[in-house]
């Protein structure tokens, strides 16, 4: 589970809307006012209309992280990976060259 999914679920979860969509709902089917089909159907659209919304809130909350990281000059995590896979690179090329100046030395 990314950090998107977690506080998209967190923030779900915490304002219980899955569950006050459906009370609502219930509610409405108990007076009458919706059949059954109806309601199911209202709770599916209105499930989804609050999954993009959270998807939205997420995006918003990442794109905030992100530009906040980049004003601080911190490297990704990517970069990071990047920089390492190079040291490596490096490592391995001075290891061959003090390897092959010692052969010579010889």
């Amino acid at each position: 589970m990314n950090i998107n999914e977690i506080i998209h679920k967190t923030l779900m979860v915490g304002i219980g809307v899955p569950e006050k969509i459906k009370e609502l709902v219930d509610e409405l089917v108990k007076k009458g006012e919706l059949s059954e089909s109806q309601g199911a159907r209202l709770v599916k659209e209105c499930s989804e209309k609050v999954a993009r919304s959270g998807e939205d809130i997420s995006k918003a909350i990442t794109d905030i992280i992100n530009k906040t990281l980049e004003k601080m000059n911190i490297p990704t995590r990517d970069e990071v990976d990047e920089l390492k896979k190079k040291l490596r690179a490096l490592s391995t090329r001075v290891k061959k060259l003090e390897d092959a100046s010692k052969g010579s030395e010889s």
